[in-house]
């Protein structure tokens, strides 16, 4: 049986295995399964590291046992999953099966690009969430403002997580990244944009790297060692060329970005979980066209928290900062504490979130129907009032 007393030796120590993660394979150990960190997904098949004597080697394994109908449960990079490699062949060049998949402790989740209201997992288990916006184009606050509310909902309940084991701030933390930093122009132009993306992230760590300079990497590095990260962004955020970097390797493809758009090529087409030299592992994800919502309440509230507490101090408990009397929210707004801006993207991620979380809870899209007839019953009279009495 797959010995399961914990250490910083242990082989499997260095992609992240613990204590908590060894507790909760033990039923898996008495099967005579192994544990493995996926760290590849690729049509119905997994790779995956598994202790090998001192060290570790990958394996290739089915995961049809574990194929389900909920997008939000099938294996992903990431996960540490119980692995049969004694009777689970299942096709040439595989090595075994996936039997079950251990609790997450983090996730990554969006709305898919479909119509239909279905969550994609992008990586699990994770400690950071490092979001990479470019330097190279104009910075869009809105964008990181989007990922940010995704980042600080990883532990509000996708997927089998294992909230026992979570971070004490409740999930994954976020980190901004500013790539291509030397293309920011003049030391007091970039130290602008720092300010302008710590402006839109409250207690957010906000770094300015340039994997071309090496400026900042060295910090980035620190904040990275010892955990699991994700690196998260558009195509052409320099994510390819940073995780070369960070990886000490080339270990992705680099291409340039159009000159026509500024978008990038995508690059890295499968998300995949790699060692970095100083500790820690860092998953890259290939370029992201849309980021939806999915369940993010707890994500919003925390990314615009400084709206939500200005919210609490207005004299009406409903207020919806149009107009009202004794509204906060909009007193902020005159007097510049709080930008126009930041209220409408606070106002179209609410919405958007709402709409996702209506489709897949039938109570909830029943309260806002309701909602929307009171509305339209409180705009017809307030109609009638102004019209006066007819004759």
């Amino acid at each position: 049986m797959f010995d399961l007393t914990f250490s910083t030796a242990h082989p499997l120590s260095a992609y992240g295995w613990d204590q908590g993660f060894a507790e909760s394979f033990v039923p898996f150990a008495e099967q005579g399964f192994l544990p493995g960190r996926i760290v590849r997904v690729d049509r119905g098949r997994v790779d995956a590291v598994v202790p090998d004597g001192d060290g570790v080697r990958t394996v290739l394994a089915d995961t049809a046992l574990v194929a389900t109908g909920d997008p939000l449960r099938v294996p992903c990079t990431g996960d540490w999953a119980a692995l049969d490699l004694g009777n689970g062949r299942s096709g040439a060049h595989v090595d075994g099966v996936v039997r079950a998949l251990l609790p997450r402790r983090t996730a990554f989740v969006r709305s898919t690009s479909s119509k239909r209201a279905e969550g994609q997992v992008l990586a699990t288990n994770l400690d950071h969430i490092v979001i990479c916006v470019s330097l190279a184009e104009p910075l869009d606050l809105g964008r990181i403002e989007r990922f940010l509310a995704l980042a600080m909902s990883s532990a509000s309940g996708e997927g089998p997580l294992d909230t026992s084991a979570l971070a004490p701030a409740g999930g994954a933390q976020p980190v901004i990244v500013l790539t291509k930093a030397d293309l920011a122009g003049a030391p007091e132009g970039l130290a602008h944009l720092v300010t302008d993306a710590e402006s839109v992230a409250p207690g957010v760590p906000v770094l300015a790297v340039s994997s071309a300079t090496g400026d900042g990497l060295d910090v980035l590095r620190a904040v990275l060692a010892g955990g699991t990260s994700v690196l998260l962004g558009r195509s052409g955020a320099g994510k390819s060329t940073l995780v070369n970097v960070l990886v000490g390797e080339e270990v992705q493809l680099v291409q340039a970005i159009r000159d026509r758009d500024g978008k990038g090529r995508h690059t890295t087409t499968t998300r995949d979980l790699r060692p970095l030299p100083g500790g820690g592992v860092l998953i890259d994800t290939p370029g992201l066209r849309g980021v939806g919502m999915w369940d993010a309440h707890t994500g919003l509230a925390r990314t615009f928290s400084d709206v939500e507490e200005l919210a609490e101090e207005c004299r009406f408990h409903d207020c919806a900062h149009r107009g009202e009397p004794g509204c906060a929210v909009q007193e902020a707004i005159d007097s510049g504490e709080l930008s126009v801006r930041r209220l409408e993207s606070y106002r179209k991620l609410q919405r958007e979130n709402q709409r996702i979380v209506a489709k897949t809870d039938a109570r909830l899209r029943a309260e806002l129907r309701r909602d929307w007839k009171q509305k339209q019953a409180l705009g017809r009279h307030m109609m009638e009032r102004k019209r006066g009495p007819q004759r």
